[in-house]
């Protein structure tokens, strides 16, 4: 394991992944989409092969860029749009009427 996946993993907030690799960010993005950014952040790691057998100067950079892609990612869009966890995934063309709602709620008798 490298010495920058070791420091990566001993980081847990993500304000703490921003301030490592000295990515700007505005905090209310960050508050709101935390886990989602994180998450996509892991994606794109797990995409980019070769990534650990960089040089250190290599790795840094390019993870750097990719928690950019994945924080940018929702600075544009939103958590349901981006689909990164499965309750999103889940919800892809489930459609709930008005009436089959108002058929759950107790009777008024």
């Amino acid at each position: 394991m490298t010495t920058l996946l070791n420091r990566l993993n001993a980081l847990s907030a993500a304000e703490e992944f921003f301030e490592f690799f000295a990515v700007p960010y505005v905090p209310a993005v960050v508050h709101v989409h935390r886990l989602h950014i994180l998450k996509r952040f892991h994606q794109y790691l797990r995409a980019t092969p070769g990534l650990w057998e960089k040089n250190l100067e290599q790795q840094h950079a390019t993870c750097k860029q990719l928690l950019l892609r994945a924080y940018e990612d929702f600075v544009h869009s939103t958590a349901a749009r981006e689909k990164v966890f499965k309750v999103f995934q889940d919800q892809e063309g489930s459609h709930v009427s008005l009436d089959r709602l108002r058929a759950t709620l107790p009777s008024k008798a």
